[in-house]
């Protein structure tokens, strides 16, 4: 978890670890040491908050990106700004939730994230879909069968393993086949696909 708000940290920390199936790993109250952490401890979910003094939560990510960190990121923040959400999400975030939910919620998309779905908050998700709904929508066209299949699916929240086992291949296959669907659409992230899709498919 990246947070510059020790009380927060805390908080977060102390709601998952009353959970039998999750654990804190490391804490970092900056990008630089939160980098450092993440690269060093390899977790499977990042709590990235998006304003920090100094290096700020899309730096931050777009560097842990860079960094070859294969942990998801979700972002955890107060900012519910298009210019916000549209900027995570193009680099790469695997999520956006707001500080104002639920901690059983919390919880409960974090667990969801793990299995490799997309999560985002329900008022980010309309933000998303009014942000993607340009006026020239990627051709579709470009698509083959078997991609603008497993588009739909992203659109279901469908991790690579389960669209795998629902379709009989491999999960290289389908990173692959997302890999190209992505290039073809000029997008830069399968959640901005999942988005755009799950209002144009």
């Amino acid at each position: 978890m990246i947070d510059d708000h020790p009380l927060f940290r805390k908080g977060v920390a102390q709601l998952f670890s009353a959970e039998a199936d999750m654990q804190v790993v490391g804490e970092a109250s900056d990008g630089p040491a939160g980098i450092e952490l993440a690269q060093r401890l390899q977790p499977d979910i990042i709590l990235l908050d998006l304003n920090m003094r100094g290096m700020g939560g899309t730096e931050t990510l777009q560097a842990l990106k860079a960094a070859g960190v294969r942990s998801r990121c979700i972002m955890l923040t107060v900012s519910g700004e298009e210019r916000d959400v549209i900027a995570a999400i193009r680099l790469g975030a695997d999520g956006y939730l707001l500080k104002d939910m639920e901690p059983e919620d919390l919880v409960a998309r974090v667990r969801q994230a793990v299995q490799g779905s997309v999560v985002l908050d329900g008022m980010v998700a309309g933000i998303l879909t009014q942000a993607l709904n340009a006026p020239q929508p990627p051709a579709l066209t470009s698509l083959t069968g078997r991609e603008t299949e497993i588009l739909a699916q992203l659109a279901e929240g469908l991790s690579n393993k389960e669209i795998a086992r629902q379709l009989g291949i491999s999960d290289a296959t389908v990173k692959v086949h997302i890999k190209h669907l992505l290039r073809k659409l000029n997008m830069k992230s399968r959640l901005e696909a999942a988005v755009w899709a799950l209002h144009n498919l």
